[in-house]
């Protein structure tokens, strides 16, 4: 699948779910608009999520009183119609993109298409590694882990119970010892790295800026974690890793 087939499979299941539901008459307004570190995830007892040192942004959408969201790298802030982020140009604008994401993700959740669209906060991201790592042990015993995407909570879990490679595109982390794991390069790496492990855990930021695509139907299993991507695995049917309640 490429960026464009995916972001089309997005689109066209927004129309659907506006269509018929009647949401595109002018009153169904969206509001849009940056979170601060401390709403997004709460008092962490990390300093190193991305979010807290200005790598991410997450975005917030609300239609009708519920929620969705999406970490960008672009800050963005919107109100208006369904009718015009339906008309968004999604596949090169990034600033767009952010918005539909965390529209359609309020939009499948108002349906009850998908579930978990708010990211966890204060304590939640420690206990979710943590149930993760339990959850791998069980199913998996101790497999070879490449992680897509710098996730301290989930490497430091990782890091001590598995062999684990982890991809990040920052410059400021590549090459960095992180939990005792060097964090190597998302582009050159990635090929190697992928090849080498058993299973992955890869972050749905991806979808963000498309590279999602790199990750699906790569012949071994792949779980992503992180609230952007749950409109994705909802219409996709991939493999989510999520413990929020």
């Amino acid at each position: 699948m490429t960026k464009e087939e995916l972001f089309g499979v997005l689109k066209e299941h927004f129309r659907k779910i506006v269509e018929e539901n009647s949401f595109t008459d002018e009153q169904v307004r969206v509001k849009c608009r940056g979170l601060s570190p401390k709403e997004a995830v709460g008092e962490t007892d990390r300093k190193d999520l991305p979010i807290l040192n200005g790598e991410e942004v997450m975005i917030q959408a609300e239609v009708d009183g519920y929620i969705g969201q999406a970490f960008t790298s672009t800050a963005s802030f919107y109100e208006g119609t369904i009718r015009d982020i339906m008309e968004m140009e999604i596949v090169e604008d990034s600033y767009n993109r952010a918005i539909f994401i965390a529209t359609l993700n309020a939009l499948m959740r108002k349906s009850g298409e998908c579930d978990r669209t708010v990211h966890c906060k204060d304590k939640g991201p420690n206990e979710c590694a943590k149930k993760t790592r339990d959850w791998i042990r069980e199913h998996y015993g101790c497999p070879k882990i490449t992680e897509i995407g710098y996730q301290p909570f989930l490497l430091d879990e990782f890091s001590q119970e598995f062999p684990v490679r982890v991809l990040d595109l920052n410059p400021d982390n590549i090459g960095q010892i992180r939990y005792g794991v060097k964090v190597e390069d998302g582009i050159e790496a990635c090929e190697d790295a992928l090849a080498w492990a058993d299973i992955v855990f890869c972050t749905s930021s991806t979808l963000g800026n498309g590279t999602i695509v790199n990750y699906l139907d790569i012949g071994k299993p792949v779980y992503f974690y992180g609230t952007t991507g749950c409109c994705a695995a909802a219409l996709l049917g991939l493999e989510r890793s999520c413990y929020a309640d």
